[in-house]
C-alpha cells in the first residue's frame, strides 16, 4: 500500500474569544497521517485534544493554519462545503453513540447514505454488509434501547463504516463502556485498520494507547510528543 497523507495540519491555531480577550486553545499543530494508520491522540482536559479532534473532523474550523484532508484543503470551506466533506470523507464514532431511538440498528446505520442519494434497497442492503462486519447481523432489527451498551457502540462503528470513508475518528469511544465490551471494540478498530482504514482516536485514559501504531499527546494547546510504536 502506498504512503499516502490523508491528514495534514500545518501550524493550526484556535481561539475562543471571551468579550475582547482571546484564549487560545491550540498554538500551533503541525500534523501529518498517514492512509492506514492508527493513532491515538492523547491529552488532559485542557490540552487541546477535544478541539483538535473537532477541527479533524470538520466540525469546527482554525483561526489560523491550513487543514488538508485527502488532497482538499478544509481550513477555509464554508459550512455547506464542510458537510459535504463530512458525510462522504469521515466515518464518526462517539463516546454517546449517538444513535436515533426511533430507528433499527440497521436503519441507524444506512441513515448517512440518505444524504448520500442511495435508494433504500440498496441502503439496507449496505448497512447489513456493515453489521456482518461487527457482527451484530442478528441484532439488526432492534432499536437502541433493545441494545446493551456494547452492541450500541457496534452499531455506531457499522455506521462510520458505511460510507467507506478515508478516516474514520473516534473520541473516546470506549468511555461509557466496562472494560469486558471495552477490549471488544478496540479489538473492532484493530480489525478496521487491518482492513486498510485510517483510524484516528481520541482519549484521555492512558491504557487505551495499546492498540495504536503511533500515540501523538497534546498538552497546554501543543503537541508534546508524537511517537511511533517499533515495528508499526
Amino acid at each position: 500500500m502506498s504512503l499516502q497523507t490523508i491528514i495534514l495540519l500545518d501550524n493550526i491555531q484556535k481561539s475562543y474569544f471571551m468579550g475582547r480577550q482571546a484564549v487560545p486553545v491550540l498554538k500551533g499543530i503541525s500534523l501529518e497521517i498517514l492512509k492506514n494508520e492508527y493513532v491515538a491522540l492523547m491529552g488532559p482536559s485542557g490540552s487541546g485534544k477535544s478541539t483538535l479532534m473537532n477541527i479533524l473532523g470538520c466540525l469546527d474550523s482554525p483561526t489560523a493554519g491550513k487543514y488538508v484532508l485527502n488532497g482538499q484543503d478544509v481550513s477555509t470551506m464554508e459550512d455547506d462545503a464542510l458537510a459535504e466533506v463530512r458525510n462522504k470523507e469521515i466515518g464518526f464514532v462517539f463516546q454517546q453513540f449517538n444513535l436515533l431511538p426511533r430507528l433499527t440498528a440497521a436503519e441507524n446505520v444506512a441513515l448517512p447514505l440518505v444524504y448520500a442519494g442511495i435508494t433504500k434497497k440498496t441502503r439496507m442492503e449496505m448497512a447489513m454488509e456493515v453489521l456482518e462486519k461487527v457482527s451484530l447481523t442478528d441484532r439488526s432489527h432492534h432499536k437502541p434501547n433493545e441494545l446493551s451498551g456494547g452492541q450500541c457502540q457496534r452499531v455506531a462503528i457499522a455506521r462510520a463504516l458505511v460510507n467507506n470513508p478515508s478516516l474514520i475518528l473516534a473520541d473516546e469511544p470506549t468511555g461509557n463502556l466496562d472494560s469486558k465490551t471495552s477490549i471488544e471494540i478496540m479489538e473492532i478498530f484493530n480489525k478496521i485498520q487491518a482492513a486498510g482504514n485510517t483510524v484516528v482516536r481520541g482519549s484521555h485514559v492512558e491504557e487505551s494507547d495499546h492498540d495504536a501504531h503511533r500515540v501523538v499527546r497534546l498538552k497546554d494547546c501543543v503537541i508534546e510528543t508524537d511517537r511511533r510504536r517499533e515495528g508499526a
